[in-house]
């Protein structure tokens, strides 16, 4: 198996998100920084985008996922682009790092999940 991984950094998300419900109303700005493990090595991909990950699809279909719905808490939507990512057979583990500016005398507040999909060890 490949520990081959794609990056997206610094993906600019907007959502609403939030505990209170006036901080869910406006839309706000989340980064996200996406790292998703291929089944497939580099190498033997035979230079074909069907064998990897659309880097531009996944970034619109998480920036998507994300403004689907209001949510309160990062976790949840870390936990929903985890499960969106791994929908895709050909990776084998995801990882979802959140930051979102909140916190006075912070650069952000952030949240890290990563999954593999079940059997792949």
């Amino acid at each position: 198996m490949s520990g081959d991984e794609i990056h997206i950094l610094g993906l600019e998300m907007p959502v609403r998100i939030g505990v209170p419900e006036a901080e869910r109303a406006a839309w706000q700005t989340v980064s996200a920084d996406i790292t998703v493990t291929l089944a497939c090595a580099f190498d033997k991909m035979h230079d074909e985008l069907s064998d990897t990950l659309d880097y531009e699809r996944a970034a619109n279909e998480a920036t998507a996922l994300a403004a689907s719905r209001p949510r309160q808490l990062l976790e949840t939507l870390a936990a929903d682009l985890v499960g969106h990512f791994l929908q895709d057979e050909r990776v084998r583990a995801v990882e979802v790092l959140l930051r979102k500016r909140i916190l006075p005398h912070t650069d952000a507040v952030a949240v890290r999940m990563r999954r593999e999909r079940p059997g792949t060890r």
